[in-house]
């Protein structure tokens, strides 16, 4: 080095590990720049190198909202692959056209806001189409397999960094904002947070998303334990970002903090990192932290802890050193590449289940085939899809494979003229699309194909132009590729007005269709369903009779039926229920009428409970919405072309009661999920066919030279054979149970599974290695995850619901002790089961509390196998929710009855935070008991936080 050579500051040394680096960097901004930091859109400190920054790229399946890109199936179909080195090849996809985006424009962001790690615990919830699975552990490997593609393999530089959506309990969108999950220990430890913790551990994401819901009565955005229990699983850095609109959300929606400087600085002290609040302003946020540090609500160290979070991840993505960076080559023209088209192919293959079969698939060469339905002939986007560069629609895909002479397309629409009162002419779209009621015959170009969706909701498609009728715009026009956007304007309700005539009400606006009189122009003008046009309906064809004539002449019907992902159900907007829509459920009947031989093809983004709409179908398959290359994949699969390789991870019920209700997120007290549901799935997790024969033949596991206890590794193997001609991909699968567990156990649950290819006639030994921790369950006595010692049951099948082979497990270990009140505070939150209880914070805060649930005068929380020797009397730590009498009692059980031994009153005086500790004298000698069942029973407006026992003096 030259003499007057200047050393590199600290930031500059790319020898220096990347914290270092970030530290010194932080050193060098000021308080100002500081507080700039924490908003989503950075502006540029160009004496540090630092560019313009902002968080958040969707790329959910594909890069979204940036143009065109490749678009891959939909996580939900993505996960029935059951192939994580698939699903690493499609996240290095789309991470190098993420690249390729920011390549193009700098301000793209390197953060990519995915994947969804949300179990799938309900299958009503409007987004259940961005999840994995309804098992949190294969949620964490399949969704963590997709984002080590998008971070790519390189031990410095990311390739994106990607983020985890949403921490947690997030599963419903009726008042996503306001409602509250009540999540018990046990709920929150084995369910929810391991779909987090699983690629936070792995070093795969670098950020997370809290989400919009409150948890046990507190807005996650303000939830620092939550968020301190995820960054526990890592050793590196995890920046948080908040979910769009959250931060103001904690005032105007929530009103759980009576300011936003306060709600501010209570997020950043929570470890919230960054704002995405009002867009693209960022005077808001800053005047509400400026705000804080004035007041005293927060200190720049708390400014200093979000700000080097962030520069972490900036430095990881290469920003300040482009030239070890090892995918800064990644150019502009990386997107829809060849490579890309093949892996959007695979990947919808892959996902495709076939979920009943009497032998009519494979489809034979030369068979004439009627594809009907609604999404027979088009491929939909959903609201996280980018722009795909080209679909090939079911239609496309069988003509292109049977040839076009052998397959006919029926969609199942109504084609209908409607001929204005007003007017006296049918509507037809000019030349631009816009619809004016001038036609004086009915014509082909003023025909309209009507498609019912159910609830009543329709899309109307025009002959003459081939799209869609829209209404954003005031003037209706017929110019519309796809229904989409944050609100669709492409849907319509038709209301019978009695009298032969028909209107029209726009959904998205609530306006009513009116017909202007000078020139006829529809517009939503109409504000009462008086105002609106009478338009006289002809109908030109019904849907259903031309589709059961189709199916009459074919020796195969296709009938492609299922949602489109912008309505009824979506986010938003919850699923109304779980019944395939009523039109479509009428269009399959009428095909089945016809012709027998009919392939039921469900396109969904969520499970259905078909009915015996599924039992008369000759076959069942389902994919989800399978991106740009949907027909093939699907077609591919159909015709034997690719083996059938996808198994469900979510299941499919039999019926609507069977999935509880959608805000019951204690799926161990509810009995939820395929864990502790005591009914049978119609389709289970891991349910697939082949289409060939697999028997299993034989379980056995091999036991370590010592006690199988925590800590140690099974291996289970089972013999399978395939018994047909074809070759078979199956995906053995193992299941643990526990029959005498002392807690209630999951009926099943998934530990281990691996695919093997069989050829026709083989035989094959498959060894899984079973961890004896995926047998833990959360003790709340010890407040961890234990693996009791006992008897434990691993099973061996094809799914979660056909599990042939059993064979028995024995783990020694130390049995968890009884909880003793001695030992200090026990927090009401630890118990093991409650009644007209609701989880409420003890502060504000932090911490947990119980309370009489609404509308409930009393309720109680049970703790069992307490030791009470020693024990003379009992400390509470006791609040009220409102004035009035309150009290909390004591009861131990004796034999099968409560005896109640105390009562602690709740003192007057103090705001809702206001906790006293009372001290009750019992009365009776509670050591008579032993170790017996204690119940904390609340009476009126009372509270509790925490109890424990004292000592005779």
């Amino acid at each position: 080095m030259a003499d007057d050579a200047q050393p590199l500051p600290p930031y500059r040394d790319t020898a220096l590990p990347l914290a270092e680096r970030a530290r010194d960097l932080l050193s060098r901004l000021d308080l100002a720049e500081k507080v700039a930091f924490l908003h989503q859109r950075v502006p540029a400190v160009p004496r540090l190198g630092l560019a313009e920054f902002r968080t958040g790229t969707e790329a959910l399946h594909g890069v979204a909202w940036l143009g065109t890109a490749t678009t891959f199936p939909q996580p939900v179909g993505l996960a029935a692959t059951w192939d994580t080195d698939l699903l690493t090849e499609i996240g290095a996809a789309v991470g190098t056209e993420v690249r390729a985006k920011h390549a193009a424009d700098p301000t793209v962001s390197l953060n990519v806001w995915a994947p969804v790690v949300n179990p799938l615990r309900h299958p009503r919830w409007g987004r259940n189409e961005e999840g994995w699975s309804e098992d949190p552990h294969l949620t964490a490997r399949f969704a963590g397999a997709y984002a080590r593609g998008l971070r790519g393999d390189h031990p410095v530089y990311w390739r994106t960094v990607p983020t985890l959506k949403h921490l947690v309990a997030y599963g419903n969108e009726t008042d996503r904002a306001v409602t509250s999950a009540q999540l018990p220990p046990r709920a929150l430890h084995e369910y929810e947070l391991p779909a987090f913790t699983g690629p936070v551990a792995d070093r795969v994401v670098g950020a997370v998303m809290p989400s919009y819901n409150l948890v046990n009565g507190r807005p996650t955005h303000v939830s620092g334990d939550l968020i301190d229990a995820l960054r526990a699983a890592t050793d590196g850095s995890l920046l948080f970002v908040s979910d769009a609109g959250a931060p103001t959300n904690l005032v105007d929606a929530e009103r759980y903090h009576d300011d936003h400087a306060r709600a501010a600085a209570a997020a950043i002290r929570a470890g919230v990192d960054s704002f995405t609040d009002h867009d693209a302003d960022s005077s808001v946020t800053v005047g509400r932290v400026t705000a804080a540090l004035d007041a005293g609500l927060l200190d720049e160290t708390d400014v200093d802890r979000a700000v080097l979070r962030q520069l972490e991840l900036r430095l990881a993505t290469g920003e300040l050193d482009p030239d070890l960076d090892p995918w800064s080559g990644i150019g502009a023209d990386s997107l829809d590449l060849p490579e890309h088209r093949a892996l959007a192919r695979r990947a919808a293959s892959a996902g495709v289940v076939v979920l009943e079969n009497d032998g009519v698939l494979p489809l034979r060469d030369g068979t004439r085939i009627a594809v009907v339905g609604p999404h027979a002939d088009q491929v939909c986007t959903d609201w996280y899809s980018g722009t795909p560069p080209y679909t090939v629609s079911i239609a496309q895909a069988l003509a292109e494979r049977f040839g076009a002479d052998r397959v006919v397309v029926v969609d199942g629409a109504d084609r209908v003229a409607l001929r204005s009162t007003t007017t006296g002419r049918y509507v037809r779209p000019a030349d631009d699309g816009v619809l004016a009621a001038d036609s004086a015959d009915a014509g082909d170009d003023t025909h309209v194909d009507v498609t019912s969706w159910g609830e009543g909701i329709r899309t109307l498609r025009s002959r003459r132009t081939g799209r869609l009728w829209t209404g954003g715009r005031w003037i209706l026009r017929a110019d519309a590729d796809r229904v989409g956007g944050w609100v669709v304007q492409e849907s319509f309700r038709l209301q019978d007005n009695g009298d032969d005539t028909v209107s029209l009400q726009h959904i998205a606006s609530g306006r009513w269709v009116v017909v202007q009189r000078d020139g006829g122009v529809l517009v939503t003008d109409g504000l009462t369903p008086q105002q609106a046009e009478r338009f006289a309906l002809r109908t030109v064809h019904a849907g259903h009779e031309r589709a059961a004539a189709a199916a009459r002449d074919a020796d195969v019907v296709v009938l492609a039926v299922g949602n489109d992902p912008h309505l009824l159900g979506r986010e938003t907007e919850d699923r109304p229920h779980l019944r395939l829509p009523l039109p479509q459920a009428e269009l399959v009947r009428a095909v089945h009428d016809a012709n027998a031989t009919t392939v039921l093809a469900v396109v969904s983004s969520y499970p259905y409970v078909l009915g015996d709409l599924g039992e008369t179908s000759s076959a069942v398959v389902w994919s989800s919405h399978g991106g740009q290359e949907l027909g093939h994949g699907l077609v591919d699969v159909l015709t034997g072309d690719v083996e059938p390789t996808g198994r469900l991870a979510q299941g499919w019920p039999a019926d609507e009661t069977h999935v509880g209700d959608l805000l019951d997120y204690d799926v161990v007290g509810g009995g939820l999920t395929y864990w502790y549901a005591p009914h049978a799935a119609r389709w289970p997790v891991g349910h697939g066919l082949t289409y060939s024969g697999v028997e299993y033949l034989g379980l056995t596991v091999d036991l370590p030279d010592d006690d199988v206890v925590d800590g140690s590794t099974v291996t289970a193997r089972v013999i399978v054979q395939n018994t047909g001609t074809r070759v078979a991909d199956e995906v053995v699968q193992v299941y643990a149970a526990a029959p005498g567990h002392r807690l209630p156990y999951p009926r099943r649950r998934l530990v281990a599974f691996r695919r093997v290819r069989l050829e026709p006639g083989a035989t094959a030994e498959v060894a899984l290695d079973v961890a004896a921790a995926d047998l833990a369950v959360w003790d709340v006595t010890t407040g961890g995850f234990v693996v009791e010692p006992g008897g434990y049951e691993l099973h061996a099948g094809t799914s979660s619901g056909d599990l042939r082979l059993v064979a028995d497990l024995k783990v020694g270990g130390t049995p968890v002790a009884p909880r003793t009140l001695l030992d200090g505070w026990v927090r009401a939150l630890d118990h093991d089961e409650r009644h007209d209880v609701r989880l409420v914070p003890r502060d504000l805060d932090t911490g947990t509390a119980v309370a009489v649930a609404p509308g409930a005068r009393t309720g109680w929380v049970l703790l069992r196998d307490t030791d009470l020797h020693g024990v003379s009397g009992l400390a509470l730590t006791v609040a009220r929710t409102e004035p009035g009498p309150a009290a909390v009692h004591v009861e131990v059980l004796e034999g099968r009855r409560w005896s109640r031994v105390a009562t602690a009153s709740v003192p007057d005086g103090g705001d809702r935070w206001t906790w006293h500790e009372v001290a009750v004298t019992t009365d009776v000698a509670l050591p008579t008991w032993g170790t017996t069942d204690v119940r904390l029973v609340l009476d009126g407006p009372a509270r509790v936080a925490e109890v424990r026992g004292t000592r005779a003096s």
